[in-house]
């Protein structure tokens, strides 16, 4: 009779334990994939950004050069007088921009639509020759001044966004600059990451993708109509424009054609009313959480079944206490290999999300850097009238040297020698200043004097104070010790702040810009003020944010890269009320600096 009572309790508590552990496993189940995928949408989201960031700095530093090519002039000998001097020397400037800049070609074409100077003249598939007159890009540029079009291209076959800007007034053009991007390094960098990324045009066309066979596809059905004028456009040549069989579900997920579903994180781009989709698979993120519950529901078990052993085996014999601890400790020998196998599983997650945190750092640098090249295009029409004007003294200069000369007056040629010796290291100075500026701002920070890095970025954006009729004073605070940072960053983050404020106030009369430089204690502090409109309470924060922007045409990266690089050397960056009355852009460094991270 005790053993059949023993036996029914030792079913009834193994039905107990089962029924806990399976509840268990539902409501511990249910949380950790729902906190899998909270986890993983903020993971997605943050590379979604940076990728979306990459892209839009991309173009954003080639959406300039149109507009200073339009100022060449050999634009107007090579394209209205057709000189072939101007020619060449056109197509020698456009070969060399693209070596440079790393655009797919530059081109330009005549008011009747040929090309007639290219980058890639004289090659096999120069573009030299060409009627362009039917491309939608030439007509908008000629009729509205500029035009950013994406199509596969009509002599090489390749797709790519075509930024095209007309030469000349409209009642007189000469012809129109185009620059083709071409995104081969965009979809390679974004396809070592492992997760599937698209760009969509308006029409749910992808344009630009990781995965090649679904380029030209559609993320939803075409209306006949829209389907019948793409085709008949040829704006992607022969394509059919076919459903790509991807289904986006309102909960931020969808399915592929095989049936697999992922995350989604959409965003909008700022060019051509693109959309950016990152999609990453749920099977993995789904398969840890399960793999957690087993784990942890595995734990419960063996503790309950200890438990109720222990409970359930007090009052019997010493033999049958052994015999079960015996086998316990055999269970818990089991229980514990196949838990240290799991914690090493684990172990080797965090070791590849440690290396995946190296690469999101690596893509932050380079979203800087691009932040850097596409100032540059600002700065480049300032950099240009500061050489410009020494450049005109050198040649007066050396006139007249040819003048004094002829009649023998060697001293007073001597004298304008060393004029122009002093004049050729001033423009040495200006365009060494700017080379500096296009090169990485990563390495180890050095001791530098604060004023050269005033005088550098200074260098850099002072002509476009004055040509603004901006007044910008300088308050530099007695005995300003050397500083150790990375010269070039910290000078980004001064263009950046003091091109932020002549935009400030560019719409305000009497415009005003201070840059203050003084020491607080083991501190370097330095503020650029202006008498601008300010930055309102509840968006002191928000104007911090990547891709926010108050700027027409603006990308939304200098303050937040600027933050950044702050951060890095140890320092703070901050917004306040300025004295001006307008907004007050601080920072705040150690002197003796900090290790970039």
């Amino acid at each position: 009779m005790l053993v059949r009572f023993g036996g029914w309790r030792l079913i009834l508590t193994v039905v107990g334990i089962a029924a806990l552990a399976g509840a268990f496993a539902i409501v511990f189940g249910s949380a950790s994939r729902r906190d899998a995928i909270v986890v993983a949408r903020q993971q997605a989201e943050r590379r979604a950004t940076l990728e979306a960031g990459t892209l839009i700095a991309d173009v954003g530093k080639f959406r300039v050069l149109p507009y200073v090519l339009t100022e060449l002039p050999d634009v107007r000998g090579a394209l209205v007088d057709r000189s072939p001097t101007a020619v060449a020397r056109l197509d020698a400037t456009l070969r060399a921009l693209t070596q440079q800049t790393g655009a797919t070609v530059f081109y330009a074409i005549d008011r009747d639509g040929t090309a007639r100077s290219a980058s890639n003249a004289g090659d096999s598939d120069s573009f030299v020759g060409y009627d362009f007159r039917f491309r939608p890009y030439f007509l908008e540029a000629m009729r509205r001044g500029d035009s950013e079009y994406f199509a596969q291209g009509s002599v090489t076959g390749r797709p790519g966004l075509f930024l095209a800007r007309r030469a000349g007034p409209a009642a007189a053009p000469a012809g129109v600059i185009v620059v083709k991007i071409e995104f081969d390094r965009i979809e390679r960098l974004w396809r070592s990451a492992a997760q599937m990324s698209l760009v969509v045009d308006r029409d749910g066309v992808i344009v630009i993708g990781t995965q090649p066979d679904l380029r030209f596809r559609t993320i939803a059905p075409l209306a006949p109509d829209r389907r019948r004028a793409l085709e008949a456009s040829r704006q992607y040549g022969d394509r059919k424009l076919h459903d790509a069989g991807l289904r986006f579900a309102d909960d931020g997920s969808a399915r592929d054609a095989g049936g697999l579903r992922y995350l989604v994180i959409e965003q909008r781009l700022p060019v051509l009313g693109w959309r950016h989709f990152h999609l990453e698979p749920l099977q993995p993120i789904l398969a840890a959480a399960d793999f957690r519950t087993r784990v942890a529901t595995l734990i419960l078990t063996l503790v309950l079944t200890g438990l109720a052993a222990l409970i359930g085996w007090s009052g019997l014999r010493r033999r049958r206490i052994e015999a079960a601890r015996e086998q316990l400790e055999t269970e818990v020998a089991k229980r514990t290999v196949e838990l240290t196998d799991a914690y090493d599983r684990l172990q080797r997650e965090s070791d590849e999300r440690a290396r995946a945190d190296s690469r999101y750092r690596a893509a932050r640098e380079e979203l800087a850097q691009a932040n850097r090249l596409g100032s540059i295009g600002t700065i480049t029409t300032s950099v240009a009238h500061e050489v410009n004007q020494p450049l005109t003294a050198i040649r007066t200069a050396s006139e007249n040297s040819l003048k004094l000369l002829a009649r023998g007056r060697i001293e007073q040629v001597a004298e304008n020698l060393s004029l122009i010796v002093g004049l050729t290291q001033r423009i040495g100075a200006i365009t060494g200043e700017l080379l500096s500026y296009a090169r990485r701002g990563r390495g180890a920070p050095k001791q530098v004097p604060l004023d050269e890095i005033l005088d550098g970025a200074l260098m850099l954006v002072g002509d476009s104070f004055r040509r603004a009729g901006v007044t910008l004073d300088i308050d530099r605070g007695p005995g300003l010790p050397p500083i150790r940072v990375g010269r070039i960053r910290i000078e980004q983050v001064l263009v950046n702040l003091l091109t932020n404020a002549l935009d400030a106030v560019a719409d305000t009369p009497g415009g005003r810009v201070r840059l203050l430089a003084s020491t607080d204690g083991d501190h370097i502090r330095l503020s650029v003020e202006d008498n601008g409109p300010g930055v309102a309470p509840d968006m002191v924060e928000t104007v911090f944010q990547p891709f926010f922007t108050g700027k027409r045409g603006g990308t939304g990266l200098g303050l937040g890269i600027s933050r950044e690089i702050v951060a890095d050397h140890g320092g703070t960056l901050s917004v306040a009320r300025s004295a001006l009355g307008g907004a007050a852009f601080v920072v705040n460094l150690p002197r003796d600096g900090k290790e970039p991270l």
